[in-house]
Protein backbone atom coordinates (compact mmCIF):
# COMPACT_ATOMS: atom_id res chain seq x y z
CA UNK A 1 0.00 0.00 0.00
CA UNK A 2 1.17 3.58 -0.62
CA UNK A 3 1.65 6.01 2.23
CA UNK A 4 -1.16 8.45 3.04
CA UNK A 5 -0.68 11.92 1.55
CA UNK A 6 1.60 14.07 3.70
CA UNK A 7 2.65 11.12 5.88
CA UNK A 8 6.36 12.01 5.83
CA UNK A 9 5.53 15.61 6.76
CA UNK A 10 3.43 14.49 9.74
CA UNK A 11 6.18 12.14 10.91
CA UNK A 12 8.71 14.95 10.71
CA UNK A 13 6.51 17.41 12.58
CA UNK A 14 6.03 14.94 15.44
CA UNK A 15 9.73 14.02 15.62
CA UNK A 16 10.79 17.67 15.51
CA UNK A 17 8.39 18.45 18.35
CA UNK A 18 10.04 15.72 20.43
CA UNK A 19 13.45 17.20 19.64
CA UNK A 20 12.29 20.67 20.67
CA UNK A 21 11.23 19.29 24.05
CA UNK A 22 14.56 17.55 24.64
CA UNK A 23 17.91 18.97 25.70
CA UNK A 24 19.60 17.71 22.53
CA UNK A 25 20.79 19.86 19.64
CA UNK A 26 19.61 18.97 16.09
CA UNK A 27 23.07 17.59 15.26
CA UNK A 28 22.84 15.24 18.24
CA UNK A 29 19.30 14.19 17.35
CA UNK A 30 19.69 13.58 13.62
CA UNK A 31 21.69 10.36 13.42
CA UNK A 32 19.84 8.47 16.19
CA UNK A 33 16.46 9.36 14.64
CA UNK A 34 17.59 8.37 11.14
CA UNK A 35 18.88 5.11 12.62
CA UNK A 36 15.41 4.36 14.01
CA UNK A 37 13.96 4.74 10.50
CA UNK A 38 16.69 2.37 9.36
CA UNK A 39 15.81 -0.10 12.14
CA UNK A 40 12.15 -0.12 11.12
CA UNK A 41 13.16 -0.61 7.49
CA UNK A 42 15.49 -3.49 8.35
CA UNK A 43 12.71 -5.39 10.09
CA UNK A 44 10.40 -4.67 7.15
CA UNK A 45 12.92 -6.18 4.70
CA UNK A 46 13.41 -9.21 6.95
CA UNK A 47 9.64 -9.75 7.13
CA UNK A 48 9.41 -9.53 3.33
CA UNK A 49 12.13 -12.17 2.97
CA UNK A 50 10.33 -14.48 5.39
CA UNK A 51 7.03 -14.10 3.50
CA UNK A 52 8.76 -14.97 0.22
CA UNK A 53 10.17 -18.14 1.76
CA UNK A 54 6.87 -19.23 3.31
CA UNK A 55 5.57 -21.34 0.36
CA UNK A 56 8.68 -23.53 0.46
CA UNK A 57 7.38 -25.25 3.57
CA UNK A 58 10.41 -24.39 5.66
CA UNK A 59 9.84 -23.85 9.32
CA UNK A 60 11.27 -21.21 11.62
CA UNK A 61 12.38 -17.65 11.11
CA UNK A 62 15.09 -16.32 8.85
CA UNK A 63 18.68 -17.11 9.62
CA UNK A 64 21.70 -14.92 9.00
CA UNK A 65 22.74 -16.98 6.00
CA UNK A 66 19.27 -16.68 4.47
CA UNK A 67 19.28 -12.91 4.68
CA UNK A 68 22.73 -12.48 3.22
CA UNK A 69 22.05 -14.93 0.41
CA UNK A 70 19.03 -12.88 -0.62
CA UNK A 71 20.82 -9.55 -0.33
CA UNK A 72 18.66 -8.70 2.69
CA UNK A 73 19.83 -7.27 5.99
CA UNK A 74 19.74 -9.86 8.75
CA UNK A 75 18.06 -8.57 11.90
CA UNK A 76 18.48 -10.80 14.97
CA UNK A 77 15.51 -11.18 17.29
CA UNK A 78 16.86 -8.84 19.97
CA UNK A 79 17.10 -6.04 17.37
CA UNK A 80 13.57 -6.35 15.97
CA UNK A 81 11.66 -3.08 16.02
CA UNK A 82 8.48 -4.88 17.07
CA UNK A 83 10.25 -6.36 20.11
CA UNK A 84 11.49 -2.93 21.15
CA UNK A 85 7.92 -1.62 20.92
CA UNK A 86 6.82 -4.30 23.40
CA UNK A 87 9.40 -3.52 26.08
CA UNK A 88 7.72 -3.40 29.51
CA UNK A 89 7.18 -0.15 31.37
CA UNK A 90 10.31 0.95 33.21
CA UNK A 91 12.65 -0.94 30.87
CA UNK A 92 15.98 0.61 29.86
CA UNK A 93 14.92 1.59 26.34
CA UNK A 94 18.18 3.44 25.62
CA UNK A 95 20.26 0.42 26.56
CA UNK A 96 18.00 -1.88 24.53
CA UNK A 97 18.38 0.33 21.44
CA UNK A 98 22.16 0.47 21.81
CA UNK A 99 22.20 -3.34 22.08
CA UNK A 100 19.97 -3.64 19.02
CA UNK A 101 22.33 -1.49 16.93
CA UNK A 102 25.33 -3.58 18.08
CA UNK A 103 23.50 -6.81 17.22
CA UNK A 104 22.73 -5.64 13.66
CA UNK A 105 26.32 -4.51 13.11
CA UNK A 106 27.60 -7.87 14.33
CA UNK A 107 25.52 -9.67 11.69
CA UNK A 108 26.03 -7.26 8.76
CA UNK A 109 29.61 -6.41 7.78
CA UNK A 110 28.65 -3.38 5.66
CA UNK A 111 27.25 -1.69 8.78
CA UNK A 112 30.22 -2.21 11.09
CA UNK A 113 30.72 0.92 13.26
CA UNK A 114 27.94 2.72 11.36
CA UNK A 115 24.93 2.72 13.69
CA UNK A 116 24.70 5.03 16.74
CA UNK A 117 24.91 3.66 20.30
CA UNK A 118 24.13 6.88 22.12
CA UNK A 119 20.49 6.36 23.02
CA UNK A 120 21.35 6.61 26.72
CA UNK A 121 21.45 10.39 26.19
CA UNK A 122 17.71 10.43 25.46
CA UNK A 123 15.13 10.36 28.21
CA UNK A 124 12.96 7.22 28.25
CA UNK A 125 9.74 9.05 27.39
CA UNK A 126 11.22 10.61 24.22
CA UNK A 127 12.54 7.22 23.07
CA UNK A 128 9.22 5.56 23.73
CA UNK A 129 7.39 8.23 21.73
CA UNK A 130 9.89 7.96 18.85
CA UNK A 131 9.41 4.19 18.71
CA UNK A 132 5.64 4.64 18.66
CA UNK A 133 6.00 7.31 15.96
CA UNK A 134 7.97 5.16 13.53
CA UNK A 135 5.98 2.11 14.52
CA UNK A 136 3.04 3.85 12.82
CA UNK A 137 4.62 3.23 9.40
CA UNK A 138 2.34 0.58 7.88
CA UNK A 139 3.65 -2.99 7.68
CA UNK A 140 2.47 -3.56 4.10
CA UNK A 141 3.94 -0.52 2.37
CA UNK A 142 5.17 -0.86 -1.20
CA UNK A 143 8.12 0.57 -3.09
CA UNK A 144 10.86 2.79 -1.71
CA UNK A 145 8.77 4.13 1.18
CA UNK A 146 11.52 3.99 3.79
CA UNK A 147 13.97 5.61 1.39
CA UNK A 148 11.51 8.46 0.86
CA UNK A 149 11.04 8.93 4.60
CA UNK A 150 14.80 8.78 5.24
CA UNK A 151 15.47 11.35 2.51
CA UNK A 152 12.68 13.60 3.80
CA UNK A 153 14.13 13.57 7.32
CA UNK A 154 17.67 14.05 6.01
CA UNK A 155 16.53 17.07 4.01
CA UNK A 156 14.76 18.59 7.00
CA UNK A 157 17.68 18.02 9.36
CA UNK A 158 20.04 19.53 6.78
CA UNK A 159 19.47 23.27 7.37
CA UNK A 160 19.89 22.73 11.13
CA UNK A 161 23.09 20.69 10.98
CA UNK A 162 24.82 21.32 7.64
CA UNK A 163 28.40 22.41 7.27
CA UNK A 164 29.20 25.48 5.15
CA UNK A 165 28.75 24.75 1.46
CA UNK A 166 26.34 21.86 1.83
CA UNK A 167 29.01 19.24 2.39
CA UNK A 168 26.75 16.40 3.42
CA UNK A 169 23.45 17.09 1.72
CA UNK A 170 22.74 18.34 -1.79
CA UNK A 171 19.11 19.28 -2.46
CA UNK A 172 17.46 16.35 -4.19
CA UNK A 173 16.18 18.33 -7.19
CA UNK A 174 19.74 19.44 -8.01
CA UNK A 175 20.97 15.85 -7.72
CA UNK A 176 18.13 14.58 -9.90
CA UNK A 177 19.03 17.11 -12.60
CA UNK A 178 22.66 15.96 -12.56
CA UNK A 179 21.55 12.33 -12.80
CA UNK A 180 19.08 13.01 -15.63
CA UNK A 181 21.76 14.73 -17.70
CA UNK A 182 24.56 12.17 -17.29
CA UNK A 183 22.13 9.19 -17.58
CA UNK A 184 23.87 6.54 -15.43
CA UNK A 185 22.11 3.51 -16.90
CA UNK A 186 24.88 0.99 -16.29
CA UNK A 187 28.41 0.97 -14.87
CA UNK A 188 30.59 2.22 -12.03
CA UNK A 189 29.58 5.44 -10.24
CA UNK A 190 32.04 7.47 -8.16
CA UNK A 191 31.63 10.38 -5.76
CA UNK A 192 34.87 11.46 -4.04
CA UNK A 193 33.01 13.75 -1.60
CA UNK A 194 29.86 11.70 -1.25
CA UNK A 195 28.29 13.23 1.86
CA UNK A 196 25.17 11.29 2.75
CA UNK A 197 25.13 9.39 -0.56
CA UNK A 198 22.40 11.29 -2.39
CA UNK A 199 24.08 10.95 -5.79
CA UNK A 200 24.02 7.15 -5.49
CA UNK A 201 20.42 7.04 -4.32
CA UNK A 202 19.13 9.27 -7.12
CA UNK A 203 21.09 7.20 -9.67
CA UNK A 204 19.32 4.10 -8.38
CA UNK A 205 15.96 5.90 -8.61
CA UNK A 206 16.73 6.87 -12.22
CA UNK A 207 17.46 3.25 -13.13
CA UNK A 208 14.34 1.98 -11.35
CA UNK A 209 12.24 4.57 -13.19
CA UNK A 210 13.53 3.07 -16.44
CA UNK A 211 12.36 -0.37 -15.31
CA UNK A 212 15.63 -1.96 -14.38
CA UNK A 213 16.95 -3.19 -11.05
CA UNK A 214 19.69 -0.85 -9.73
CA UNK A 215 21.67 -3.60 -7.99
CA UNK A 216 22.05 -5.33 -11.39
CA UNK A 217 23.13 -2.20 -13.24
CA UNK A 218 25.44 -0.08 -11.08
CA UNK A 219 28.30 -0.39 -8.61
CA UNK A 220 28.89 2.61 -6.34
CA UNK A 221 32.17 3.89 -4.92
CA UNK A 222 32.58 6.84 -2.61
CA UNK A 223 34.92 8.80 -0.37
CA UNK A 224 33.86 10.87 2.65
CA UNK A 225 36.27 12.51 5.07
CA UNK A 226 33.82 13.01 7.99
CA UNK A 227 33.13 9.79 9.88
CA UNK A 228 29.68 10.86 11.07
CA UNK A 229 28.59 11.76 7.54
CA UNK A 230 29.95 8.45 6.25
CA UNK A 231 27.62 6.67 8.68
CA UNK A 232 24.65 8.61 7.30
CA UNK A 233 25.65 7.57 3.77
CA UNK A 234 25.91 3.88 4.61
CA UNK A 235 22.54 3.93 6.34
CA UNK A 236 21.08 5.82 3.37
CA UNK A 237 22.32 3.17 0.95
CA UNK A 238 20.99 0.37 3.14
CA UNK A 239 17.55 1.98 3.47
CA UNK A 240 17.38 2.19 -0.33
CA UNK A 241 18.43 -1.44 -0.73
CA UNK A 242 21.90 -0.56 -2.07
CA UNK A 243 25.41 -1.50 -1.07
CA UNK A 244 28.64 0.15 -2.09
CA UNK A 245 32.33 0.65 -1.42
CA UNK A 246 32.33 3.91 0.54
CA UNK A 247 35.41 4.70 2.61
CA UNK A 248 36.58 7.37 5.01
CA UNK A 249 39.47 9.38 3.56
CA UNK A 250 40.52 12.79 2.24
CA UNK A 251 40.17 12.60 -1.54
CA UNK A 252 42.86 15.22 -2.14
CA UNK A 253 45.63 13.18 -0.60
CA UNK A 254 44.40 9.56 -0.70
CA UNK A 255 43.58 7.70 -3.90
CA UNK A 256 41.95 4.78 -2.10
CA UNK A 257 39.91 3.61 -5.12
CA UNK A 258 42.81 3.82 -7.60
CA UNK A 259 40.54 6.21 -9.43
CA UNK A 260 42.33 7.20 -12.66
CA UNK A 261 40.33 6.14 -15.72
CA UNK A 262 38.22 3.74 -13.67
CA UNK A 263 34.69 5.11 -13.56
CA UNK A 264 31.84 5.38 -16.03
CA UNK A 265 30.17 8.18 -14.07
CA UNK A 266 31.35 10.76 -11.55
CA UNK A 267 28.85 12.89 -9.61
CA UNK A 268 29.72 15.29 -6.81
CA UNK A 269 28.98 18.45 -4.88
CA UNK A 270 32.40 19.46 -3.54
CA UNK A 271 32.84 22.19 -0.92
CA UNK A 272 32.96 25.55 -2.67
CA UNK A 273 36.16 27.64 -2.83
CA UNK A 274 37.88 25.48 -0.21
CA UNK A 275 41.27 26.84 0.87
CA UNK A 276 44.27 25.60 2.87
CA UNK A 277 44.81 22.50 0.70
CA UNK A 278 48.49 21.51 0.78
CA UNK A 279 49.21 21.75 -2.94
CA UNK A 280 52.87 20.84 -2.38
CA UNK A 281 51.73 17.31 -1.48
CA UNK A 282 49.87 17.05 -4.79
CA UNK A 283 52.36 18.53 -7.27
CA UNK A 284 53.89 15.22 -8.31
CA UNK A 285 50.55 13.53 -8.95
CA UNK A 286 50.06 14.25 -12.66
CA UNK A 287 47.77 11.25 -13.10
CA UNK A 288 45.00 12.69 -10.91
CA UNK A 289 45.88 16.35 -11.59
CA UNK A 290 46.87 16.24 -15.27
CA UNK A 291 46.57 19.99 -15.94
CA UNK A 292 48.74 21.15 -13.03
CA UNK A 293 48.33 23.06 -9.78
CA UNK A 294 46.44 26.35 -9.43
CA UNK A 295 48.47 29.10 -7.80
CA UNK A 296 45.43 30.52 -5.97
CA UNK A 297 44.36 29.17 -2.59
CA UNK A 298 41.16 27.55 -3.86
CA UNK A 299 40.47 23.85 -4.43
CA UNK A 300 37.88 24.30 -7.18
CA UNK A 301 40.24 23.29 -9.98
CA UNK A 302 41.72 20.49 -7.91
CA UNK A 303 38.23 18.97 -7.66
CA UNK A 304 37.56 19.49 -11.38
CA UNK A 305 40.75 17.60 -12.24
CA UNK A 306 39.91 14.80 -9.82
CA UNK A 307 36.55 14.36 -11.52
CA UNK A 308 38.05 14.47 -15.03
CA UNK A 309 40.87 12.04 -14.32
CA UNK A 310 38.55 9.48 -12.69
CA UNK A 311 36.54 9.03 -15.89
CA UNK A 312 36.96 6.14 -18.29
CA UNK A 313 37.52 6.85 -21.99
CA UNK A 314 33.76 7.22 -22.50
CA UNK A 315 32.83 8.37 -18.99
CA UNK A 316 30.55 11.24 -18.01
CA UNK A 317 30.74 13.55 -15.00
CA UNK A 318 28.28 16.00 -13.48
CA UNK A 319 29.12 18.23 -10.52
CA UNK A 320 28.27 21.46 -8.71
CA UNK A 321 30.65 24.42 -8.81
CA UNK A 322 30.65 27.96 -7.47
CA UNK A 323 29.92 30.42 -10.29
CA UNK A 324 33.33 32.04 -9.91
CA UNK A 325 35.07 28.91 -11.26
CA UNK A 326 33.50 29.46 -14.71
CA UNK A 327 35.24 32.83 -15.18
CA UNK A 328 38.27 32.55 -12.87
CA UNK A 329 41.38 34.22 -14.23
CA UNK A 330 45.12 33.68 -13.79
CA UNK A 331 46.30 30.12 -13.28
CA UNK A 332 42.73 28.81 -13.15
CA UNK A 333 42.03 30.24 -16.62
CA UNK A 334 45.00 28.27 -17.94
CA UNK A 335 43.73 25.07 -16.30
CA UNK A 336 40.29 25.69 -17.80
CA UNK A 337 41.82 26.23 -21.24
CA UNK A 338 43.65 22.90 -21.00
CA UNK A 339 40.46 21.15 -19.96
CA UNK A 340 38.57 22.67 -22.91
CA UNK A 341 41.29 21.50 -25.30
CA UNK A 342 40.55 17.88 -24.36
CA UNK A 343 37.06 18.23 -25.86
CA UNK A 344 35.52 16.74 -22.70
CA UNK A 345 33.49 19.78 -21.55
CA UNK A 346 29.95 18.91 -22.63
CA UNK A 347 27.25 20.99 -20.91
CA UNK A 348 27.18 23.95 -18.52
CA UNK A 349 23.96 24.79 -16.63
CA UNK A 350 23.57 28.00 -14.61
CA UNK A 351 21.16 27.71 -11.67
CA UNK A 352 19.73 30.62 -9.73
CA UNK A 353 20.18 31.52 -6.09
CA UNK A 354 18.62 29.94 -2.98
CA UNK A 355 18.74 26.29 -4.01
CA UNK A 356 21.06 25.35 -1.14
CA UNK A 357 20.34 25.57 2.57
CA UNK A 358 23.49 27.32 3.75
CA UNK A 359 24.68 29.10 0.61
CA UNK A 360 22.26 31.46 -1.13
CA UNK A 361 24.48 32.41 -4.07
CA UNK A 362 23.81 30.85 -7.50
CA UNK A 363 25.84 27.88 -8.74
CA UNK A 364 26.80 26.27 -12.04
CA UNK A 365 26.49 22.59 -12.91
CA UNK A 366 29.39 21.28 -15.01
CA UNK A 367 29.09 18.20 -17.22
CA UNK A 368 32.03 16.41 -18.79
CA UNK A 369 31.88 13.64 -21.40
CA UNK A 370 35.19 12.10 -22.38
CA UNK A 371 33.45 10.08 -25.10
CA UNK A 372 32.29 13.17 -26.98
CA UNK A 373 35.90 14.10 -27.82
CA UNK A 374 35.67 11.57 -30.64
CA UNK A 375 32.23 12.56 -31.91
CA UNK A 376 30.27 15.28 -33.67
CA UNK A 377 30.09 17.44 -30.53
CA UNK A 378 33.86 17.48 -29.96
CA UNK A 379 34.19 21.17 -30.80
CA UNK A 380 31.05 22.34 -28.99
CA UNK A 381 29.75 23.04 -25.50
CA UNK A 382 26.05 23.39 -24.70
CA UNK A 383 25.27 26.33 -22.40
CA UNK A 384 21.93 26.46 -20.56
CA UNK A 385 20.87 29.48 -18.50
CA UNK A 386 18.32 28.04 -16.04
CA UNK A 387 18.42 30.90 -13.56
CA UNK A 388 14.76 31.65 -14.26
CA UNK A 389 13.69 28.02 -14.05
CA UNK A 390 12.67 27.16 -10.49
CA UNK A 391 9.82 26.48 -8.10
CA UNK A 392 9.53 28.60 -4.95
CA UNK A 393 9.42 26.28 -1.93
CA UNK A 394 9.22 28.99 0.72
CA UNK A 395 10.38 32.56 1.10
CA UNK A 396 14.04 31.57 1.32
CA UNK A 397 14.33 28.38 -0.76
CA UNK A 398 13.76 27.16 -4.29
CA UNK A 399 13.89 23.83 -6.07
CA UNK A 400 13.07 22.32 -9.47
CA UNK A 401 9.84 20.47 -10.15
CA UNK A 402 10.04 17.02 -11.84
CA UNK A 403 8.73 18.59 -15.07
CA UNK A 404 11.37 21.34 -14.96
CA UNK A 405 14.15 18.79 -14.34
CA UNK A 406 12.94 16.71 -17.27
CA UNK A 407 12.69 19.79 -19.51
CA UNK A 408 16.31 20.79 -18.85
CA UNK A 409 17.51 17.22 -19.34
CA UNK A 410 15.50 16.98 -22.57
CA UNK A 411 17.27 20.05 -23.96
CA UNK A 412 20.50 18.11 -23.48
CA UNK A 413 18.97 14.98 -25.03
CA UNK A 414 17.92 16.92 -28.13
CA UNK A 415 21.40 18.44 -28.35
CA UNK A 416 22.93 14.95 -28.18
CA UNK A 417 20.53 13.60 -30.81
CA UNK A 418 18.68 11.43 -28.27
CA UNK A 419 14.93 10.96 -27.88
CA UNK A 420 13.37 13.24 -25.22
CA UNK A 421 11.40 11.73 -22.34
CA UNK A 422 7.97 12.63 -21.01
CA UNK A 423 7.67 10.71 -17.75
CA UNK A 424 6.98 13.84 -15.67
CA UNK A 425 4.84 16.06 -17.87
CA UNK A 426 7.53 18.09 -19.65
CA UNK A 427 6.27 17.35 -23.18
CA UNK A 428 4.26 20.53 -23.63
CA UNK A 429 7.02 22.71 -22.14
CA UNK A 430 9.52 21.18 -24.56
CA UNK A 431 7.19 21.63 -27.54
CA UNK A 432 6.74 25.33 -26.73
CA UNK A 433 10.49 25.91 -26.86
CA UNK A 434 11.44 23.42 -29.61
CA UNK A 435 8.38 23.18 -31.88
CA UNK A 436 10.34 21.36 -34.56
CA UNK A 437 11.31 18.55 -32.19
CA UNK A 438 15.01 19.21 -32.85
CA UNK A 439 17.64 21.12 -30.92
CA UNK A 440 18.02 24.81 -31.81
CA UNK A 441 19.55 27.69 -29.87
CA UNK A 442 16.89 29.56 -27.86
CA UNK A 443 17.86 33.13 -26.86
CA UNK A 444 17.93 33.49 -23.11
CA UNK A 445 17.82 29.72 -22.55
CA UNK A 446 20.42 27.70 -24.47
CA UNK A 447 23.26 28.00 -26.94
CA UNK A 448 25.64 25.44 -28.45
CA UNK A 449 28.93 27.37 -28.71
CA UNK A 450 32.03 26.33 -30.63
CA UNK A 451 35.45 26.24 -29.08
CA UNK A 452 36.36 29.29 -31.18
CA UNK A 453 33.46 31.24 -29.68
CA UNK A 454 34.55 30.17 -26.20
CA UNK A 455 38.13 31.27 -26.85
CA UNK A 456 36.81 34.64 -28.03
CA UNK A 457 35.16 34.99 -24.62
CA UNK A 458 38.44 34.40 -22.79
CA UNK A 459 37.64 30.70 -22.26
CA UNK A 460 34.74 31.61 -20.01
CA UNK A 461 32.28 28.81 -19.22
CA UNK A 462 29.61 31.15 -17.88
CA UNK A 463 26.32 30.37 -19.72
CA UNK A 464 25.19 33.99 -19.42
CA UNK A 465 27.93 35.05 -21.85
CA UNK A 466 26.56 32.86 -24.64
CA UNK A 467 22.78 32.40 -24.46
CA UNK A 468 21.85 36.05 -24.84
CA UNK A 469 18.95 37.73 -23.09
CA UNK A 470 15.27 36.85 -23.41
CA UNK A 471 14.38 39.31 -20.69
CA UNK A 472 16.04 40.87 -17.71
CA UNK A 473 16.86 38.39 -14.95
CA UNK A 474 15.27 39.82 -11.81
CA UNK A 475 17.58 40.90 -9.03
CA UNK A 476 15.70 39.18 -6.21
CA UNK A 477 18.47 37.88 -3.97
CA UNK A 478 18.40 39.00 -0.38
CA UNK A 479 21.13 41.05 1.28
CA UNK A 480 22.88 37.97 2.65
CA UNK A 481 22.95 36.39 -0.80
CA UNK A 482 24.32 39.54 -2.40
CA UNK A 483 27.04 39.81 0.23
CA UNK A 484 28.04 36.19 -0.39
CA UNK A 485 28.28 36.87 -4.12
CA UNK A 486 30.45 39.93 -3.47
CA UNK A 487 32.61 37.93 -1.07
CA UNK A 488 33.10 35.25 -3.71
CA UNK A 489 34.18 37.89 -6.22
CA UNK A 490 36.52 39.45 -3.66
CA UNK A 491 38.08 36.03 -3.00
CA UNK A 492 38.68 35.52 -6.71
CA UNK A 493 40.18 38.99 -7.20
CA UNK A 494 42.38 38.57 -4.11
CA UNK A 495 43.71 35.33 -5.58
CA UNK A 496 44.56 37.07 -8.83
CA UNK A 497 46.25 39.89 -6.91
CA UNK A 498 48.41 37.35 -5.04
CA UNK A 499 49.42 35.77 -8.35
CA UNK A 500 50.45 39.16 -9.74
CA UNK A 501 52.37 40.01 -6.57
CA UNK A 502 54.22 36.69 -6.76
CA UNK A 503 55.20 37.30 -10.39
CA UNK A 504 56.38 40.83 -9.62
CA UNK A 505 58.47 39.50 -6.72
CA UNK A 506 59.99 36.86 -9.02
CA UNK A 507 60.85 39.47 -11.66
CA UNK A 508 62.36 41.83 -9.09
CA UNK A 509 64.42 39.02 -7.61
CA UNK A 510 65.63 38.04 -11.09
CA UNK A 511 66.60 41.63 -11.89
CA UNK A 512 68.43 42.09 -8.61
CA UNK A 513 70.17 38.75 -9.07
CA UNK A 514 71.31 39.81 -12.52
Amino acid sequence: MPLPAGFEKRLWAAADQLRANSALQPSEFATPVLALIFLKYAEHRCAEAERQRAPSGRRGGAGAGDGRAGGVLFVPEEARFSRLLRLPEGADIGGALDDAMRAIEAENEDLEDVLPKTYGRFDARTLEELLQLFGAIPEDVEGDVFGRIYEYFLGNFAPRTLQKGGEYFTPSSVVRLIVEIIEPYHGRIYDPCCGSGGMFVQSANFIAEHRKRPSDEIAVYGVEKVAQTLRLARMNLAVHGLSGDIREANAYYEDIHDQVGKFDYVMANPPFNQNAVDRERLKGDRRRFPFGMPSVDSANYLWIQLFYSALSASGRAGFVMANGASDARGSELELRRRLLQTGAVDVMVALGSNFFYTVTLPVTLWFLDRGKARGAREDKVLFIDARRVYRQVDRAHRDLSPAQIELLANIVRLYRGEEPEDLHGSGELLKQRFPGGRYADVPGLCKAATRGEIEAQGFSLNPGRYVGVAGRVPEDVDLKGRLEQLNEELTRLSGEAREIEAKIAENVAALLGA
